[in-house]
Protein backbone atom coordinates (compact mmCIF):
# COMPACT_ATOMS: atom_id res chain seq x y z
CA UNK A 1 0.00 0.00 0.00
CA UNK A 2 1.96 3.28 -0.92
CA UNK A 3 2.36 6.07 1.90
CA UNK A 4 -0.65 7.99 3.47
CA UNK A 5 0.38 11.81 2.65
CA UNK A 6 1.55 13.90 6.33
CA UNK A 7 -1.65 15.81 6.85
CA UNK A 8 -3.94 13.07 6.07
CA UNK A 9 -7.70 13.44 7.14
CA UNK A 10 -7.51 12.52 10.82
CA UNK A 11 -10.52 11.39 12.40
CA UNK A 12 -11.21 10.80 15.68
CA UNK A 13 -9.90 6.63 15.18
CA UNK A 14 -9.68 4.63 11.70
CA UNK A 15 -9.49 1.36 11.01
CA UNK A 16 -9.03 -1.19 7.82
CA UNK A 17 -10.19 -4.15 7.85
CA UNK A 18 -9.46 -7.15 5.64
CA UNK A 19 -12.45 -9.30 4.63
CA UNK A 20 -12.93 -12.94 2.49
CA UNK A 21 -15.28 -12.75 -0.51
CA UNK A 22 -17.87 -14.06 1.73
CA UNK A 23 -17.82 -10.76 4.22
CA UNK A 24 -16.21 -13.18 6.79
CA UNK A 25 -12.69 -11.71 8.68
CA UNK A 26 -9.63 -13.47 6.85
CA UNK A 27 -7.75 -15.92 9.30
CA UNK A 28 -3.87 -15.49 9.61
CA UNK A 29 -1.07 -16.28 11.85
CA UNK A 30 -1.06 -13.48 14.07
CA UNK A 31 -4.59 -13.39 14.19
CA UNK A 32 -4.89 -9.53 13.25
CA UNK A 33 -7.81 -8.82 11.45
CA UNK A 34 -7.56 -4.77 11.49
CA UNK A 35 -4.90 -2.17 11.30
CA UNK A 36 -5.42 1.62 12.84
CA UNK A 37 -6.84 2.68 16.48
CA UNK A 38 -6.50 -0.99 18.04
CA UNK A 39 -3.64 -1.81 16.19
CA UNK A 40 -1.72 1.47 15.61
CA UNK A 41 0.81 1.41 12.97
CA UNK A 42 4.31 3.14 13.36
CA UNK A 43 4.66 6.37 11.33
CA UNK A 44 7.99 7.18 9.45
CA UNK A 45 10.25 9.54 10.45
CA UNK A 46 8.28 12.19 8.03
CA UNK A 47 5.20 11.18 9.10
CA UNK A 48 3.48 8.89 6.47
CA UNK A 49 2.74 5.75 7.29
CA UNK A 50 3.69 2.71 5.56
CA UNK A 51 0.77 -0.30 5.77
CA UNK A 52 1.48 -3.45 4.30
CA UNK A 53 -1.17 -5.58 3.09
CA UNK A 54 0.39 -9.08 1.99
CA UNK A 55 0.49 -12.71 2.11
CA UNK A 56 4.13 -12.60 3.65
CA UNK A 57 5.48 -11.01 6.64
CA UNK A 58 7.65 -8.10 5.18
CA UNK A 59 10.91 -7.93 5.98
CA UNK A 60 11.81 -6.14 9.58
CA UNK A 61 8.83 -4.80 11.83
CA UNK A 62 6.05 -6.63 11.44
CA UNK A 63 3.37 -3.86 12.99
CA UNK A 64 2.03 -1.90 10.01
CA UNK A 65 1.07 -5.39 8.41
CA UNK A 66 -2.12 -6.75 7.71
CA UNK A 67 -2.07 -9.92 6.94
CA UNK A 68 -3.25 -10.97 3.50
CA UNK A 69 -4.70 -14.10 2.04
CA UNK A 70 -2.91 -16.09 -1.04
CA UNK A 71 -6.64 -15.11 -3.13
CA UNK A 72 -9.48 -12.48 -3.04
CA UNK A 73 -9.93 -9.79 -0.44
CA UNK A 74 -11.65 -6.78 0.57
CA UNK A 75 -10.19 -3.92 2.48
CA UNK A 76 -12.91 -1.38 4.62
CA UNK A 77 -11.77 1.44 5.41
CA UNK A 78 -13.44 2.49 8.68
CA UNK A 79 -13.14 6.55 9.96
CA UNK A 80 -14.76 7.51 13.35
CA UNK A 81 -15.72 11.54 13.67
CA UNK A 82 -13.64 12.53 10.23
CA UNK A 83 -13.25 15.90 9.13
CA UNK A 84 -15.47 17.52 6.95
CA UNK A 85 -13.61 17.04 3.99
CA UNK A 86 -13.62 13.38 4.01
CA UNK A 87 -17.19 13.60 4.60
CA UNK A 88 -17.64 16.11 1.38
CA UNK A 89 -15.32 14.14 -0.86
CA UNK A 90 -12.85 16.88 -1.10
CA UNK A 91 -10.40 14.35 0.71
CA UNK A 92 -9.65 10.53 -0.55
CA UNK A 93 -7.99 8.32 0.96
CA UNK A 94 -4.48 7.10 -0.64
CA UNK A 95 -5.17 4.11 -3.39
CA UNK A 96 -3.95 0.74 -2.69
CA UNK A 97 -1.31 -0.69 -4.95
CA UNK A 98 1.01 -3.27 -5.44
CA UNK A 99 4.31 -2.80 -4.36
CA UNK A 100 7.15 -3.02 -6.62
Amino acid sequence: MPRAARGLNRPYAWSITMYDPQGFLVENPIERYEIGHTAEPIANPDGSVDLFVQHEPPAGSRSNWLPAPAGDFNLILRMYWPQQSAIDGTWKPPAVGRAS
